[in-house]
């Protein structure tokens, strides 16, 4: 195999073999945290900029892929943080297939709506728990916290989106 390393030194094809399998679901996953197609495109887009840059060290982590990830939340921790306020949007369904039906959208949609309510660090844990299937300490290596942080993210929104359902089901 030929290694193609540019003007900085970067192992160009190598960082190319590793992002192409992965970019849909790092898409998925900024999507799911930004709540935003725009916005997800924006993380991701700045996040493989970052990695690229110093590709050496991140090929060489246990764990690309989480170190990646945890770049993607960060920034738009980072960006929420430094906007001073969130952007809400609902989800947009994707291309309708013949087995998408209107409740599993309907269903799509309300769950969405919930989990956009969350603040980002609950909802990045959230997205990494029950969408990526993550568990705790994996959460915890993502986001760059404790473990018991990340279980006290998923705790408290998971208090929250029972108390939205609970008031959703009262007349």
């Amino acid at each position: 195999m030929v290694t193609t390393v540019d003007k900085a030194g970067v192992d160009r094809a190598g960082f190319e073999t590793w992002v192409t399998p992965r970019l849909p679901g790092l898409l998925r996953f900024a999507y799911l945290v930004t709540g935003s197609r725009d916005a997800a495109q924006d993380a991701v887009q700045g996040a493989l900029a970052a990695a690229y840059e110093k590709w050496d060290h991140v090929s060489t982590r246990a764990q690309p892929d989480q170190y990646v990830r945890r770049m993607i939340a960060n920034s738009h921790v980072s960006q929420w943080r430094r906007i001073g306020r969130r952007e809400f949007s609902v989800a947009e369904p994707r291309g309708g297939s013949a087995a998408d039906s209107a409740e599993q959208i309907a269903e799509h949609d309300a769950v969405w709506r919930m989990c956009v309510g969350l603040p980002p660090q609950q909802r990045a844990a959230v997205v990494l728990r029950f969408y990526e299937d993550l568990d705790y300490r994996e959460i915890a290596r993502v986001l760059d916290i404790s473990e018991a942080t990340a279980r006290s993210h998923i705790h408290r929104a998971l208090i929250t989106l029972r108390i939205q359902l609970t008031s959703e089901d009262l007349p």
